[in-house]
């Protein structure tokens, strides 16, 4: 059989991958790379939890003054980590 318009594999996958759909789940599943890189090493490294569901991105830290800072930078930490995404998927953050 032969294909009147053939398309390369990776064509095919860059198409599947710029789906909304499916660039915001890669998206979902990348927050905890993002917010090591926003937050920084240090507040990284004292973040035990980094959980994200149905839009609430759940940030449970270990130092009651680190948790105090991520506290009242919330909206701002929100909306740089949406522009990393490349889409609005955290619309509130829960600190623990």
């Amino acid at each position: 059989m032969k294909r009147t318009d053939p398309k390369p594999i990776g064509d095919i996958l860059k198409e599947f991958f710029e789906r909304p759909y499916v660039a915001r789940r890669i998206a979902m599943g990348s927050i905890p790379d993002y917010w090591r890189e926003i937050v920084g090493e240090h507040i990284a490294d004292l973040t035990h939890e980094c959980r994200f569901e149905n839009g609430i991105l759940y940030i449970g830290i270990s130092s009651g003054v680190a948790r105090q800072e991520i506290f009242y930078r919330r909206d701002e930490l929100m909306m740089r980590l949406n522009e990393r995404a490349g889409h609005k998927i955290i619309n509130t953050i829960i600190v623990r």
